[in-house]
């Protein structure tokens, strides 16, 4: 049944977790192509904390015209001549490809034709070689790969690329981009080159280059990247192969997207558009300056050793060159070193991949850590549930982590930890607004029963509330309205109903504002406690101040409740209360079926006795001994020694006729005197002096409000001199009534 309860009182917070999951997967789902920008981040974090390890036989140079190059041989476009002398000395140096990430698109400014029409010298140039003839030329000697920007426009001509590809399946048209325009090398050069590549790089939505594009569409034609025919040309690979999803055999008939290119024995996986993700080395790639190779400022045998074999591609890092990029590892760096990290991987065989298994992988980890902590995070509140979510979360990461460190694979962990952090968050706040509420019941509950301070404590600090029996010093109030069974007999139960609610409800403020326990009503009867379940080390003072309150508080409803519409008010209401103090066991009383918190003890039952004896001596307020001894500075009378029904023991009984303000007043210190002093006299038998002491203070009493007191004690007097009592007489009186 308990197990049932639970289930239900967790069943909203397992229903908000689980929408929450639902919203993560939602988003998830809608976007299954390349991670998000988180994912991208945490991709980068990985590459800067474990970069590619390049072996010390580097297979890939780079020559870089930077800025000293540019200082050096001055503005770019350099003349075509001098790259002449950097094609053939790389040749030359046993270079195994020189790829130019330059679109020579436009004639050369400085060859003789193009000097001749500008200056118009007519045929006096007319026998100087052209440029840009001498530089394709120098492509026929050497194994150059040429490069054209791609256009989404229709500028250009057809690309015809120097090795078609050979597809496996329909186009993949649904990821690979596709161009209608070019920006190409002029046709002499192109045609003299052994290859030619686009060198088109697209960054991501922040702006960083992650990934080489192995192969576009232009025109309906499959086109190779720079970096891909590099490695064709410089390894003699032949036509490549793309492999598309349909050709894939992992499909059936899903066609439009990439899944590998192969070439030369190799198989270079690729996402659904193409590309190749790159892993980049640790730090600046070692370049050699255009200025040096182009002036021999490296000598023959220095250059061989730096380019022989090696695929050599030759870019910017100028700023006036615009070919900067953003990548992972470095926040500024020629685009050219992209290329040249893509061929080095493919040479090498190292490749970054994102499985087509992967999304699967991790939608599954958002559904089944999502789904279980969403189950079980309820059950094992907001502490354990965070080591729970935080574990989950550690092994997502750390088997991302693995899996890129060990097998190259990226896993995007964000999904199922951010799948984590929604579930906990909104089941947090699930619980905490749960909690609120029925701590919010509790309050408006409690605050029927304790003080709103009392109450705030309790739910501020609820380990103060320890339920359970337990024994305490207390204070115990016991009120009954005089009469009440005579005035039960004259009016409708609906009548009598609506008086206790008039007469109750001051009452019980006045107790909450005391910081009292109310324990029950009994009929007309209020029953009041004090210092437990919060310790409340003022009780004794605060039980008698809200004593006094209720005697003021009846006199005040007594004044104006007679005669307001709508209310029965019995003529003149009078109240009795019974204050004690002492030990008492505390806590849940009752049985297995039903509980409630109250409290029994020798002090309660005394309480109540002492509330009957207000009737008999004349008082409002009767304290025992215990609390009266608290009581330092009240305007406290005692009244007598009284052994009551069902107690063998005597206790001394007190008047409460005020606060400190009444005890420093002339007609009580009268009293009082006088009231001592009859007591001392009946108490030694001494009745003339008893009944001189009462005949005395007769005005005193009647001032005070208790002169029924004096006629009980003028009458208990004349009985005993009528009737002496025993010899060794305690003064003790014995009650024959409750």
């Amino acid at each position: 049944m308990f197990e049932r309860l639970r289930a239900l009182r967790d069943a909203p917070a397992i229903a908000a977790g689980l929408v929450a999951l639902a919203l993560v997967l939602v988003v998830q789902l809608a976007q299954p192509g390349s991670p998000g920008r988180v994912g991208l981040a945490v991709f980068d974090a990985y590459q800067r904390a474990a970069p590619r390890e390049v072996a010390g036989d580097e297979q890939v140079a780079v020559v870089d015209i930077d800025e000293a190059s540019i200082e050096r041989l001055g503005q770019w476009p350099w003349p075509r001549t001098e790259m002449v002398t950097l094609t053939e000395r790389l040749a030359a140096a046993g270079a195994a490809a020189v790829v130019f990430d330059i679109v020579f698109s436009e004639h050369d400014r400085t060859s003789p034709t193009q000097l001749s029409e500008t200056l118009d010298l007519g045929d006096r140039l007319a026998g100087l070689p052209d440029h840009d003839d001498l530089l394709a030329e120098s492509f026929t000697r050497a194994p150059v790969v040429t490069a054209y920007f791609l256009d989404r426009g229709g500028h250009g001509g057809d690309i015809e690329p120097k090795a078609s590809f050979t597809l496996h399946g329909s186009l993949p048209t649904r990821g690979v981009r596709s161009y209608g325009g070019a920006i190409q090398p002029l046709p002499v050069l192109e045609a003299a080159a052994q290859g030619n590549g686009f060198v088109s790089l697209e960054s991501d939505a922040d702006g960083i280059v992650r990934r080489a594009p192995l192969v576009a569409i232009h025109r309906g034609v499959l086109v190779p990247s720079l970096g891909l025919e590099a490695v064709r040309v410089a390894s003699d690979g032949g036509s490549p192969n793309l492999l598309a999803s349909d050709g894939s055999g992992e499909t059936q008939g899903a066609g439009g997207a990439a899944v590998a290119v192969r070439m030369a024995g190799r198989e270079i996986p690729v996402n659904d558009a193409g590309e190749m993700w790159v892993h980049f080395p640790a730090g600046e790639r070692a370049v050699l300056p255009a200025w040096q190779v182009i002036e021999g400022a490296y000598e023959d045998s220095a250059l061989a050793e730096a380019v022989g074999g090696r695929i050599v591609f030759i870019g910017g890092s100028a700023a006036g060159l615009q070919d900067l990029v953003s990548t992972p590892v470095a926040e500024r760096t020629a685009g050219v070193t992209v290329h040249a990290a893509a061929a080095e991987q493919m040479l090498a065989g190292d490749f970054l991949e994102r499985p087509d298994w992967a999304f699967g992988l991790e939608v599954v980890l958002v559904l089944l850590l999502g789904g279980g902590l969403a189950l079980i995070l309820p059950r094992l509140g907001a502490a354990l549930g965070a080591v729970a979510a935080l574990v989950g979360i550690a092994i997502v990461a750390g088997g991302s982590w693995v899996a890129f460190t060990e097998a190259n694979y990226l896993l995007d962990p964000t999904w199922p930890v951010l799948a984590l952090l929604a579930v906990y968050a909104v089941q947090t706040v699930a619980v905490f607004y749960r909690e609120e509420r029925q701590r919010a019941h509790i309050h408006a509950a409690f605050d029927k029963y304790l003080s709103p301070e009392m109450v705030r404590r309790i739910a501020s600090d609820p380990d103060q509330l320890e339920l359970g029996g337990e024994e305490r010093d207390m204070s115990v109030l016991m009120c009954d309205i005089r009469g009440f069974s005579r005035m039960s007999e004259r009016y409708a139960p609906r009548e009598v109903i609506d008086f206790l609610i008039e007469f109750l409800t001051p009452m019980s403020d006045i107790l909450l504002k005391r910081q009292a326990t109310l324990d029950k009503y009994i009929g007309d009867a209020i029953l009041a406690f004090w210092n437990a379940p919060l310790d409340d080390p003022d009780h004794h003072r605060n039980a008698a101040r809200a004593a006094l309150e209720m005697v003021e508080m009846t006199r005040e409803l007594n004044r104006t409740m007679p005669g307001r519409d709508g209310v029965i008010w019995p003529g003149e209401v009078g109240i009795g209360i019974g204050l004690n103090s002492g030990l008492c066991c505390v806590g849940n009383m009752g049985s297995r079926q039903r509980l409630s918190y109250s409290l029994i003890g020798d002090t309660v039952n005394m309480a109540s006795r002492m509330e009957g004896l207000t009737k008999q001596y004349g008082v409002p307020i009767v304290a025992g001994s215990a609390l009266a001894a608290e009581l330092d500075g009240f305007a406290l009378l005692e009244l007598d020694r009284v052994r009551v029904v069902g107690r063998d023991a005597p206790e001394t009984i007190h008047a409460l006729l005020g606060d400190e303000a009444l005890a420093q007043d002339e007609a009580f210190i009268q009293l009082a005197a006088a009231h001592a002093a009859m007591l001392e006299a009946y108490r030694s038998l001494d009745w003339d002096a008893a009944e001189q002491a009462l005949s005395q203070a007769e005005e005193s009493y009647a001032a005070l409000g208790i002169p029924k007191l004096r006629e009980l004690m003028l009458e208990r007097v004349a009985a005993l001199r009528s009737a002496p009592p025993p010899s060794g007489w305690d003064g003790v009186y014995q009650a024959t009534s409750k």
